[in-house]
Formats: structure tokens, C-alpha cells, sequence
């Protein structure tokens, strides 16, 4: 059996079967770019970058597209409050994120469209919405007609009925119905806007995914992904508008994420908890935050903690003890322990594909790689050499890296720092040798606060930077 992924649409999980062999294309929403972003923002980046490199290991070529909405109220209105002009406030946050997205280690999307840059498309999809009926112009805007759509509500599971019983008054009297959405908003002083058939304005929310994945990927794509906060209304209408034209099922998996919470309320800018990624990398490793995200479902809530966070630094110092040398003088090692290693060296390869394929389970795809961890020291323990050692853990470095995790750092970059930690470790052999304790602990004690592990053996000490 291969990959099985959980569909929003369906609300079960289905076999992967992309709509053309061998090929994903994926579309993942971005960010509004009218402030810094958060540790919000960057674990939805991280889980879709799994997603993505977990894909590309099982040897499909992937189109993965990420979007920038960078035309948008919350932008204008916040640029008004600076004084700035808003591409110019929506650009800063764009290249911000991009640094970020690197230190994060999310591999590069094969394309970023942005929303100013896609007017063209997004003007003519609205057009074609117009032609056909599914939506209308009034007085300069454009709104979407929900009631001539009879499938609105599929993704999010609400009932056109209900929400009309629950809707208000109109605040907009314009519109047909209390459901309707806006494609097009006619300009307002002081705020950008483009020229259409129906004046100047620019564009709503939701039909600048649409354009832009079409432009990009086509009619039908086979990943849609986002925060499930994106559910409805964005997909929905999503979906609404793109399928009202093409006619075909716009995305076959709707895979969404949970949110970011602090002591049990979601990570949002009205609650006032938000922490900027800027902010969260000055103290935490990327590493460990990516790992605090991959110890949970990515379709779960997950609570940040130090205590949480604490344990993902600790996971992750475990992870790198699986690259470490053989020990000094090393020459073989038991039959049973090398033998234990080549049965887990498959049983680890095989379990982290079967946790993976099962909706991207990723504690379970560490569990097996902590087992492979386990049964590489131990076998560096039983005296086993190099040699050995090194398909275990040229799997575990292949493995992390589907995962994204980099466990390769400071241990394999030479600095000038080098060659006097050599000397020390030596000369703390040699008073070890002598029997001089006390100066030879006081040594590993002022190393160790320096961020240097030393590993002691008959035949020797060896250290890495930690």
C-alpha cells in the first residue's frame, strides 16, 4: 500500500493516486503580509516542507507553489497607521520571511506568486465568473453568487440553509444574498488599485489563490494545504470559484493543519500571545522547534511550552549522538551487536516509510530512527569501527534530512577554535594519565561551558562541538 493522506474533503484518509504519475502539484497559501510573522506561520511552513520532502523521497517530482497575498485590507490599513506606502510594507515582510524560511531550513517553493503581480489573471478569472453567470457587478465591485452554486459548503460541511439562518442583516444591501463574497472591490481613496472592466479597485481575498493557482499549476491540482483556520471561509470559496469554471474537482486532497496554542488558547494577533519567528530563533534552535512540531499529528493543535521545547533540544542532542565516531583504538565488535545493527538498519528504513505513508506520521518515523540511534551505540560501544558504524549512519543522515532536520553543524565545520581544543583534550589525557583529576575535570568542566562534549575510552578521549 502506498501513501494514504487525510482529506478535509472526504474526512477520511485516501490512497495517494496523483493525477498524473510520478508528478505532485501542490499549492500551500503563504502568508498576509501585514506584519512580522510568527511561530504560527513558521510550523505550518515546516509541515508542509515534511510533506514536500517526504514526496520527493518517495522519487515524485513535485510543483510545489506558495503564495504571498500582498494586496489586502489588513495590509492597507496597516501601512495607513505607519505612514508607508503598502507594496512597500507588504515587500519588507516578504523578504523578512524569506530569511526566515532559510533559517528554518523549508526548502525554496519552485515559484512565490504574489497578488500584486497577478492582476492580469486574477481581472480575467473574475471576467469568466461574470460570463457564466456565478457572479455579478454592482456599482463597481463584484460579488460571487453563492445560491447558484448547489455544492457551497462541501469542504467546511456547513449548510447553505443554516448560514442563511444565522445571517443578520446585510451589511452591504447591494449584494444579492448575506452569503455573497466579494471577487472585486472598488478602490477607495488612498488605497491601491488597478484598472478593470468595472473600475478601479482590486482584488478580494479569495479569488487571488484561485488565479494564481491556476496560472501556475493548472485546472486541477493534487495538494491543497494550509492552516485549518483557512477551511472556511478561503477554501471554500476557493473552491467555489475554480470549479465553477473548470467544472472538475479543483484539488483531489485538502490537507490542512492545526494551530499554534499557549496554555491551551490559539497563537492569534487579537489574542496579543503572538511570537515573531525573528524573536523565537534568538533563544530556540530551528532543529528543536522542528522537531517539537514533528513529536505531534500535524492535523492537531499543538501546545508550546518551555517544558515541550526543552525536550525537542534534548531529542535532537540524541539524534546527533548517532553520528558520533567510533571510539578511539576501536577494531571490532561483537558478532550479536553487529549483526543487531544490520537487522535495525531495514527495520528502521522500512518503519519510518510505513509511519510516513500512513498521513505523514512523523513521531512515528522518529521512533524508529531513535531505535536506530540506540542500536548504533551500542554497537560503538561494543568496540564497532568506522566501517561499521557508517551504513547506520548514513541512513540516519538521509532520513533526518526527509525530515529536515540537520544534524550536521558545528561537529563537521572546522574553526579556528579547533586546533586549541585539540591541544587541551590531549593535555587532559595526559593529566588523566597521571592521575591529576581534579585539573583534568576542571578542563572538561570549562570546556563543556564552552559547548565542547568530550567522550572518554580505554584508548582515548574524542570531543565535538555540541
Amino acid at each position: 500500500m502506498g501513501i494514504r493522506i487525510y482529506n478535509t474533503l472526504s474526512r477520511r484518509k485516501e490512497e495517494f493516486k496523483p493525477l498524473v504519475k510520478g508528478e505532485v502539484r501542490m499549492y500551500v497559501c503563504g502568508l498576509t503580509v501585514y506584519g512580522k510573522a510568527h511561530i504560527g506561520h513558521a510550523m505550518s511552513a515546516v509541515i508542509f516542507d515534511v510533506i514536500r520532502r517526504y514526496l520527493l523521497y518517495r522519487g515524485y517530482k513535485v510543483n510545489f507553489v506558495m503564495n504571498y497575498t500582498d494586496v489586502d485590507d489588513n495590509i492597507i490599513a496597516r501601512a495607513n497607521k505607519l505612514g508607508v506606502d503598502p507594496m512597500e510594507l507588504a515587500n519588507l515582510h516578504i523578504e523578512e520571511y524569506q530569511h526566515h524560511l532559510s533559517d528554518l531550513n523549508v526548502l525554496p517553493a519552485t515559484v512565490y506568486p504574489r497578488a500584486s503581480q497577478e492582476m492580469e489573471k486574477i481581472i480575467s478569472m473574475i471576467g469568466r465568473l461574470i460570463d457564466i453567470g456565478y457572479a455579478y457587478p454592482v456599482e463597481g465591485d463584484v460579488y460571487y453568487r453563492v445560491l447558484k452554486d448547489v455544492e457551497y459548503g462541501k469542504l467546511s460541511g456547513r449548510k447553505i440553509e443554516d448560514m442563511q439562518s444565522g445571517t443578520r442583516k446585510a451589511v452591504d444591501d447591494r449584494k444579492e444574498t448575506p452569503m455573497d463574497f466579494a471577487l472585486w472591490k472598488s478602490a477607495k481613496p488612498g488605497e491601491p488599485a488597478w484598472d478593470s472592466p468595472w473600475g478601479k479597485g482590486r482584488p478580494g481575498w479569495h479569488i487571488e489563490c484561485s488565479a494564481m493557482n491556476m496560472a501556475y499549476l493548472g485546472d486541477q491540482i493534487d495538494i491543497h494545504g494550509g492552516g485549518n483556520d483557512l477551511v472556511f471561509p478561503h477554501h471554500e470559496n476557493e473552491i467555489a470559484q475554480t470549479e465553477a469554471i473548470t467544472g472538475k474537482p479543483f484539488a483531489s486532497y485538502w490537507v490542512h493543519n492545526g494551530m499554534m496554542q499557549f496554555a491551551g488558547e490559539k497563537m492569534s494577533r487579537s489574542l496579543g500571545n503572538l511570537i515573531t519567528i525573528e524573536e523565537f530563533l534568538k533563544t530556540v534552535s530551528a532543529d528543536s522547534f522542528r522537531i517539537m512540531i514533528l513529536n505531534s499529528s500535524y492535523r492537531n493543535p499543538l501546545t508550546a511550552s518551555d517544558e515541550v521545547l526543552a525536550q525537542s533540544e534534548r531529542a535532537m542532542d540524541r539524534l546527533r549522538s548517532g553520528l558520533k565516531p567510533a571510539l578511539p583504538g576501536s577494531k571490532t565488535a561483537s558478532g550479536d551487536s553487529i549483526s543487531a545493527l544490520a537487522k535495525q538498519i531495514k527495520q528502521t528504513k522500512a518503519g519510518f516509510e510505513e509511519s510516513m505513508d500512513d498521513d505523514f506520521n512523523t513521531a512515528g518515523a522518529l521512533g524508529y530512527l531513535f531505535e536506530l540511534i540506540r542500536a548504533i551505540n551500542t554497537a560503538r560501544s561494543d568496540n564497532a569501527t568506522g566501517e561499521v558504524l557508517a551504513p547506520a549512519q548514513d541512513l540516519l543522515k538521509e532520513l533526518t534530512g526527509v525530515l529536515g532536520l540537520r544534524l550536521e553543524g558545528n561537529e563537521t565545520e572546522k574553526t579556528s577554535a579547533d586546533p586549541f581544543v585539540d591541544y587541551l583534550v590531549e593535555l587532559r589525557t595526559i593529566l588523566r594519565q597521571q592521575k591529576l583529576f581534579q585539573l583534568s575535570d576542571e578542563i572538561r568542566d570549562r570546556l563543556s561551558q564552552l559547548k565542547v562534549d568530550i567522550e572518554d575510552s580505554k584508548e582515548g578521549s574524542t570531543w565535538r562541538w555540541n
